[in-house]
């Protein structure tokens, strides 16, 4: 059926407008109509060309995929996709630096465009007159696999550029990936449909690009984001890299936000230095940072060599996975009772500490790894992250094997183990189970708690061995004397802890409700509490309805609190504790200050007055956000001595900085 003049324009004008909506909603994350409305847009298209016959390759409806292909098209690349050569430190940047000024016969400052380094799948995209005709990947850089099919499904990735009248052939170059979220929906999905879950983002979109079924890549949200242009034939082009990110960006092309323009390399490692810092609340996996002198002409002078640009390198952050192997498995038993699975492993340097041991959490996640004592496993450690294993590699070399199996006694008090719940192993010991009466100690002695200065893991081990201490509350009856014959422990020694001892009960409301080691109470839910309440005992007696009216607090915390006030033996505990003098201070919002809410607050630099977490507790009980990351929506950062990286970005964005005395300052204005 032939197509009226009107139709056309209707069905070019929906082509537009669900473009639009595509790069608001998948590239910029800044949805601006409902999924229904955007639904109702796309089926209205799809029915015009059905009806009409005006289905083409380009259109926003071709993005389901097509019927899979027998087998891939090889794709010679015009110009070859070259590697990055890689430096790991901050003087082998400057070192590239120093090369580069050495060959082109100039100390002149170099301007250089920044970027992350994104963990993904390099690929080419050619287009013709504006129009996507190929994608491709990197392959052997000369040689690469045809995969336009599944870039098809990508959206956002315009099949279209968003401009009129553009003749001759673009290649774009840049990274498919998959976003942390993305990815988590995945596994999330296929753990309740019992499918097969995917080992890391990035090789869940090496595997996707090259899926010969479409229709199947399609179900992957992967995205991209776009580093640098190839073959140019019959366009102008700007004459520096970041003023070519900022044309692709108008035309509709993903470049990523995080990119920068610094002078000089101490700024490029200062963006490094910057970007390692907030790593880990990107919402996608990077692996370091790209560095390229901006001027495309000083890069044409520059060259390359056989296999990588001379005037571009990679940063490289400390790896996030590494092999090792696992040399034993010991069961662990909490304060709680809870038996816990933990690999002793061969020690292995992996995102930027030695890693030893790692937890398991449960038999259940020992078995979906088909893991085995002596297996050769992948080990992933993202920032502060506790290291986790995410994989068993080549299962059959495994020579030692040795299958992992609860046992059926405690290993710490040798008391029956019971099964709570579907993946839950516990102690039935209760208090007689001393790793039990242990980490409850350490826990209530810890920094993050009572900060009882010089009583560390091994004292305490020592004390309950010794059967001189059985509860917290022991603690208060120690007497110089027993500690001075301890191990290792001196009089000198034995006097700090007893003052150490006496000091913590000078304790705020907060910090001993989250001593007390309720379930599901952190710092910040203690700090709300101590609060709402500003009294123990009204916390006691409150009603999990009650506590379900604060901030933060759902119901299954508000039933975990009201159910440890009403054990008697807690009470007990409580009642025993304050015996013996705990003052409880109240820290209480006073009437004439403004709280903090809706303020965000970066800590950086060391605090001498007390502790990060300390500090960061502080602020979330006043309503602030506390960030990792310098950005322009941060209200103030807090810089102690040894603060750079976030300093100077603060000071560029004009962001206000005060030093630790302002910011004691302030916390006391607030506090009576």
């Amino acid at each position: 059926m032939t197509a009226p003049d009107n139709i056309l324009q209707e069905v070019a004008a929906l082509r537009r407008e669900i473009n639009h909506h595509n790069r608001q909603y998948y590239t910029l994350d800044s949805p601006e109509i409902p999924d229904a409305d955007y639904d109702a847009l796309f089926d209205r298209l799809n029915e015009l060309e059905q009806v009409y016959d005006l289905v083409t390759p380009e259109s926003p409806t071709r993005r389901v995929g097509s019927e899979p292909l027998a087998q891939f098209v090889q794709v010679t690349h015009e110009q070859a996709m070259l590697s990055l050569d890689k430096v790991f430190d901050e003087q082998d940047l400057k070192d590239f630096e120093s090369r580069m000024k050495k060959r082109l016969g100039s100390e002149a400052s170099l301007e250089y465009s920044c970027e992350p380094k994104v963990d993904g799948v390099a690929v080419s995209l050619l287009y013709l007159d504006g129009v996507l005709k190929r994608a491709a990947t990197r392959g052997d850089g000369l040689i690469g696999e045809d995969i336009t099919h599944n870039i098809r499904t990508i959206h956002t990735i315009p099949l279209r550029l968003d401009t009129q009248g553009l003749t001759g052939r673009l290649e774009v170059r840049g990274e498919v990936y998959l976003g942390k979220a993305g990815f988590e929906k995945l596994n999330s999905q296929a753990k309740r449909g019992g499918g097969k879950i995917f080992v890391n983002p990035r090789n869940t979109a090496a595997g996707t690009v090259r899926q010969l079924d479409p229709r199947k890549a399609a179900k992957i949200p992967l995205q991209m984001y776009c580093y640098s242009i190839g073959l140019v034939d019959g366009l102008e082009m700007p004459g520096r890299l970041s003023d070519v990110f900022g044309l692709l960006e108008a035309w509709g092309l993903p470049v990523n936000p995080d990119r920068s323009v610094e002078m000089g390399v101490d700024s490029c490692v200062e963006y490094c230095l910057d970007l390692l810092d907030k790593r880990n609340v990107l919402n996608y996996e990077i692996d370091g940072a790209v560095i390229k002198v901006n001027d495309l002409q000083t890069q044409l002078e520059l060259g390359q060599n056989a296999r990588t640009p001379r005037w571009a390198m990679a940063y490289k952050f400390p790896a996030e996975e590494k092999t090792t192997q696992v040399i034993d498995v010991e069961f662990q038993v909490g304060r709680t009772g809870t038996i816990t699975p933990v690999a002793r492993l061969e020690p292995v340097f992996v995102g930027g500490v030695t890693v030893s041991n790692t937890t398991l959490h449960n038999m259940d996640e020992v078995k979906r790894l088909g893991l085995r004592v002596g297996d050769s496993v992948i080990v992933r450690r993202a920032g502060d992250v506790i290291p986790k294993i995410i994989r068993v590699i080549s299962p059959e070399k495994n020579v030692i094997a040795r299958t992992i199996v609860m046992p059926s006694h405690c290993p710490a008090c040798g008391s029956v183990v019971l099964k709570e719940g579907e993946v839950l192993y516990k102690c039935s010991g209760g208090l007689i189970c001393p790793a039990q009466r242990k980490e409850s100690i350490k826990h209530f002695a810890s920094r993050s708690a009572l900060d009882i200065d010089g009583l560390g893991d091994k004292l305490i081990e020592i004390m309950v061995d010794q059967e001189l201490i059985f509860t917290v509350a022991d603690l208060y009856r120690l007497e110089e004397s027993q500690i001075r014959k301890l191990e290792r422990m001196g009089p000198k020694s034995a006097q700090n802890v007893i003052a150490a001892i006496e000091k913590s009960k000078q304790a705020t409301l907060a910090r001993f409700l989250y001593a007390l080691g309720i379930r599901e109470v952190g710092e910040a839910t203690a700090q709300a509490l101590a609060h709402h309440y500003q009294d123990l005992q009204a916390i006691i007696e409150a009603s999990a309805e009650e506590h379900e009216q604060i901030r933060d607090v759902g119901p299954i915390v508000a039933a975990h609190i009201e159910a440890f006030f009403r054990k008697e033996h807690n009470l007990s505990l409580i009642g025993n504790l304050l015996q013996y003098g705990f003052s409880l201070k109240r820290e209480t919002i006073s009437a004439t200050s403004d709280t903090l809410a809706g303020q965000t607050f970066v800590l950086t630099g060391s605090l001498e007055q007390m502790s990060r977490d300390e500090a960061k507790a502080k602020l979330q009980a006043f309503g602030a956000k506390v960030a990792g990351s310098v950005s322009k929506n941060t209200s103030v950062v807090v810089a102690g001595p040894g603060a750079r990286s976030k300093r100077a970005k603060a000071e560029a964005l004009g962001i206000k900085i005060i030093d630790e005395a302002a910011f004691l300052a302030l916390i006391e204005g607030l506090i009576h």
